[in-house]
């Protein structure tokens, strides 16, 4: 048992060119230069690129590897690649040696043309470049094809802006890093090497079985069902929760499991989701760019490993209707080199003036950028989950829980703070051990809690790319203590002026605080007395990037310039506009072709059966009421769909239009499509109905 207990520790990122292989593949010289780029974030030193190449290479062929590829971020929410073999020049002989080198491990040249960019390359103008990230290890992929070296670059256009979403992640992880450094000796704390913003990804996702998948055309080309009455059975009973595993999902998810520790990415924490055929995988904390790379790796592999279970994985926010839908909580915590969590309260947070820096400057950076956060997590797919009593609403709140919040409330009314309670005992019997309770309950309706000793941000969708919500509560934190450091560097009693400071700041920005119910129409009501915005689509999330504040932050902290903005304005208006069309056009063509064909059958059968029975049976009579007004209904708002679409490919409109048009009259539309459908489901006989029903979906594994 010990053996194999070793032999599985030593499994771990056994695919991941990584300190252990670095070692063994490098130099001294070129090991100690690669090392000092990670951890100082720099780029390494040209005179060892060679040998790092070499090195790497080696290591490489050793994992069976033969092509390698630059594997990046472009603006379309996924990864993208492109496979080069290790092969140089012939040889005199005329024979092929494999060959890696320096300037192709740094560099690669993918046609920048070919992804979105939002107008800053034109169609004509296709180079591009992929830049290696040193911080983010190499890695080794294989399947039944064979394997490929993987290396996790950045992504920028000819001219050097950034097409991707870890240039900008990458630009303010040092942007909090100075700030932080900047601060820390101003209210008495050494300043540390380095500072790090870390993530956690948890990770929701559904498995189904692949012969119901492919039966739904809604499925295979959107991600989700666009048509479905509600099954029998959803999550009433609340026993898929946290329930026994089935064995088949458990095979999966060990598979996926040492696939993930062959690559160094542990995960922590896997269970059943609330809804039926739903799941979380949740893996430990890592800095918040390498999260991100990981993330994408864990959602990649959740879904190829799934095919090898006669399965496919959906990562999408709401694959059904009337159930929950999947987000990815994004724990989000700020840590120095010398492992100080910079939010952690301490045994006594009351008098943690670090603490209560770091605190009020979250709560200033979050209201005054609210939109901006509710931006990061807008997409097509989440507008479906966000606001729907299953997920944190659109409006940006932070929770705090009652003592903490009581010690902000002691600094305002300058009061000594006194808990009510000792760290309570929970003892539940007496044959059972006791334990000390948390400070605070959870709350699950809030978009973003503070839970300890970090911040979860609730709202991101599980198929989002972390790495924008990331980018942006980076700046906000910065920003807003670069701000502070202004104040104390002009201050004569420093610790004073930050005491000051915290509370004004609490004071100003206590809005932002809600402890309660989230999901009720109240906190709705007074979110909108506090003047804190609620913005439940995303092309009015988007219009967020076009407010002055919001613009001047992302400006003025260089972690986007006024082009790289507008080139993700009109990114995210178009994406929201070609999936909203897609969908429209799948529901058109189901509803042609599967849907009104079985209607019809349905009621042909009825009038065969009438002819029979006569016309005064009264049950049949109801029955062909109920279809007929069912298909009159379908055809109806058919005809409304179509000419929808119809003015939507000759109408002029720009993306912002069009994004609009979308999100209100198109969704409406299909809104009013899937009415009638959805009713037929029940009156239809199952033979005659032309797809697997949610019943089927839900509960065939």
């Amino acid at each position: 048992m010990n053996r194999d207990k070793n032999a599985f520790k030593e499994q771990f990122g056994i695919d991941v060119f990584n300190d252990k292989a670095r070692k063994e593949y490098l130099s001294k010289e070129a090991y100690e230069a690669l090392e000092k780029a990670v951890e100082n974030r720099k780029e390494l030193n040209p005179l060892y690129a060679d040998e790092v190449a070499k090195g790497m290479l080696n290591w490489a062929l050793s994992k069976g590897a033969t092509h390698y590829t630059h594997w990046f971020q472009p603006l379309n929410g996924k990864t993208a690649e492109k496979h080069d073999a290790f092969v140089g020049k012939p040889n005199e002989k005329g024979e092929i040696e494999y060959d890696f080198q320096g300037n192709e491990l740094i560099k690669g040249e993918p046609d920048a043309s070919s992804f979105p960019s939002g107008g800053l390359r034109a169609t004509f103008e296709a180079r591009g470049y992929t830049v290696w990230d040193p911080a983010s290890p190499a890695f080794v992929l294989s399947d039944e094809e064979g394997a490929v070296l993987y290396i996790p670059t950045a992504f920028c256009s000819f001219n050097g802006e950034a097409l991707d979403g870890k240039t900008p992640l990458l630009r303010s992880e040092d942007y909090l890093n100075e700030a932080v450094i900047r601060l820390l000796p101003l209210i008495g704390l050494e300043a540390p090497k380095r500072v790090y913003s870390y993530a956690g990804a948890e990770q929701e996702y559904f498995l189904l079985e692949t012969e119901d998948f492919l039966k739904r055309k809604d499925l295979v080309y959107t991600g989700r069902t666009l048509f479905g009455a509600a099954a029998p059975k959803g999550q009433e009973l609340d026993d898929h929760y946290f329930g026994p595993i089935r064995e088949k999902i458990s095979s999966y998810m060990k598979e996926v499991n040492d696939a993930l520790w062959k690559l160094g990415i542990p995960a922590k924490t896997e269970h059943n989701e609330v809804a039926p055929s739903q799941h979380e995988l949740a893996c430990i904390y890592a800095p918040s760019s390498l999260t991100a790379d990981q993330n994408q790796l864990v959602m990649r592999l959740l879904k190829r490993i799934a095919k090898h279970h006669g399965m496919i994985c959906l990562l999408g926010e709401k694959p059904f209707e009337g159930i929950n839908g999947s987000g990815k909580h994004n724990n989000w915590s700020v840590g120095t080199s010398e492992g100080l969590n910079l939010f952690s309260p301490g045994k006594e947070p009351e008098k943690n003036l670090r603490f209560l820096v770091f605190l009020s400057a979250v709560l200033k950076g979050v209201d005054e950028h609210a939109d901006l956060l509710r931006e990061s997590v807008a997409s097509y797919g989440n507008d479906f989950r966000l606001g729907a009593n299953e997920a944190p609403p659109a409006i940006l709140s932070v929770y705090l829980g009652e003592n903490l919040y009581g010690i902000l409330k002691s600094l305002l009314d300058n009061k000594a703070y006194s808990s009510k309670k000792e760290k309570a005992t929970l003892s539940t019997s007496r044959r059972l051990p006791s334990f000390q309770k948390d400070d605070a309950d959870r709350n699950r309706t809030s978009p973003f809690a503070f839970t300890g000793n970090r911040f979860e941000f609730r709202m991101v969708g599980s198929e989002q790319n972390i790495a924008e919500p990331n980018t942006y509560l980076n700046v906000i934190l910065g920003s807003v203590l670069n701000e502070l450091s202004d104040i104390l560097e002009k201050a004569s009693n420093k610790e004073k002026a930050a005491w000051d400071w915290v509370k004004k700041t609490v004071k100003e920005h206590e809005r932002i605080i809600f402890n309660g119910n989230g999901y009720s129409k109240e906190w709705e009501l007074e979110a909108k007395k506090r003047g804190l915005a609620n913005l439940k689509t995303t092309p009015e999330a988007i219009e967020s990037l076009n407010r002055k504040e919001n613009r001047e932050l992302l400006t003025r902290s260089g972690i986007l310039s006024e082009m790289e903005i507008e080139s993700r304005i009109a990114i995210k208006y178009q994406d929201y506009h070609s999936k909203a069309i897609i969908e429209a056009k799948t529901m058109s063509r189901m509803a042609h072709k599967l849907y009104l064909p079985s209607i019809h059958e349905a009621l042909k059968e009825r009038l065969e059966e009438r002819q029979l029975l006569g016309e005064s049976f009264e049950p049949l009579e109801k029955i062909m009421a109920c279809l007929m007004k069912t298909l009159e209904e379908t055809c109806k708002a058919l005809d409304k769909l179509d000419a929808l679409l119809l003015s939507d490919s000759k109408e002029k409109r720009n993306e912002k239009e069009k994004a609009f048009f979308a999100s209100v009259s198109l969704k409406e539309a299909m809104a009013e499509l899937r009415a009638p459908i959805d009713r037929a489901e029940l009156l239809v006989p199952k033979r005659l109905w032309p797809v697997p029903t949610y019943g089927d979906l839900l509960f065939h594994i």
